[in-house]
């Protein structure tokens, strides 16, 4: 079974930088793509970026060249290392995986969430 673990949310001002991690917890190493969608409050979820284990990568327009997706394949950690961080950013992020590319619109597997608030 899927386990996804986040952390590395939290308070920053506007203009910073903030990395979020998130874990796989099988002990095998993970073809799934593994990607991060978000919430903001009154808001849908929203796709944010997602990665291949071949290393191909999608964002959204919105975090196009603020934000950095990349993963450790021998951990079978995602991270997002998200720069120029603007007020709308806040919101609860989650990291997501799915076997399938084709599958990251509606990822199978979802983690708890961590929070990121950026201060104006």
């Amino acid at each position: 079974q899927v386990q996804l673990v986040e952390s590395g949310g939290g308070l920053v001002q506007a203009g910073g930088s903030l990395r979020l991690s998130c874990v796989d917890s099988r002990r095998t190493v993970s073809r799934d793509v593994m990607g991060w969608f978000r919430q903001a409050p009154g808001k849908e979820r929203e796709f944010v970026a997602a990665i291949s284990s071949l290393g191909n990568v999608d964002y959204a327009d919105s975090v196009k060249g603020r934000f950095a997706v990349s993963r450790d394949k021998d951990t079978n950690t995602v991270y997002l290392l998200m720069n120029s961080l603007r007020p709308e950013d806040t919101a609860v992020y989650y990291c997501v995986s799915d076997p399938n590319w084709s599958g990251i619109p509606r990822p199978r597997n979802w983690g708890q969430g961590t929070q990121v608030t950026v201060s104006s």
